[in-house]
């Protein structure tokens, strides 16, 4: 399957995203662009080209995906809504965790525990907490928006780029983008 990749400047480095005629297929916030571009390599099959070579379509495609992102990062007020999503290669329970998420309203949050409830499985709250670690593309699959049961920050991506204190910051950040305070007062779910 062809696939294309794009990158948009963000306050803490690039984000990549991937394209596929599926939709997007990938959205790293912190991975350098060679892993990035290996890692959907080994998820479709050949290595995705750079948006500016690939065919019109996915080009188009990845020329939509990147000024939603863009529109996002500089305060719009909305969601980054991108279109079809490709999820086929995660796992059935990750897909409905992330499907889960993605329920969020814009500028609301939910902690791991409520999530569970909220997809039919109650007390699943760290398995959900894993599906939401696991989230292959973070932004259009808002995972920013799950925190900790008290209201807390929780955790955020995972361990291949930067300090957990590094992901925090990006996590505060794209909350403040949605006007969301930590500690939240009120929970959706």
């Amino acid at each position: 399957m062809r696939s294309a990749y794009a990158s948009v400047p963000a306050p803490w480095g690039l984000i990549h995203l991937a394209v596929s005629e599926r939709g997007v297929g990938g959205l790293e916030l912190f991975t350098p662009t060679d892993a990035f571009v290996e890692a959907m390599a080994s998820l479709v099959g050949e290595r995705p080209l750079p948006a500016d070579q690939a065919p019109d379509a996915l080009s188009e495609m990845a020329r939509v995906a990147t000024a939603r992102i863009r529109a996002f990062l500089d305060r719009d007020g909305h969601a980054v809504d991108v279109g079809p999503i490709e999820l086929r290669t995660r796992s059935d329970w990750d897909r409905r965790v992330l499907e889960g998420v993605r329920q969020i309203p814009f500028g609301s949050v939910t902690s791991y525990g409520r999530l569970a409830r909220l997809i039919g499985s109650p007390g699943a709250a760290r398995a959900v907490g894993g599906a939401v670690g696991r989230n292959p593309i973070g932004l259009l699959i808002p995972c920013h928006r799950v925190i900790a049961g008290d209201g807390g920050i929780g955790g955020y991506g995972g361990d291949w780029w930067g300090s957990r204190e590094d992901h925090l910051a990006v996590k505060r950040q794209l909350l403040a983008l949605e006007g969301t305070r930590i500690p939240a007062r009120t929970l959706v779910g």
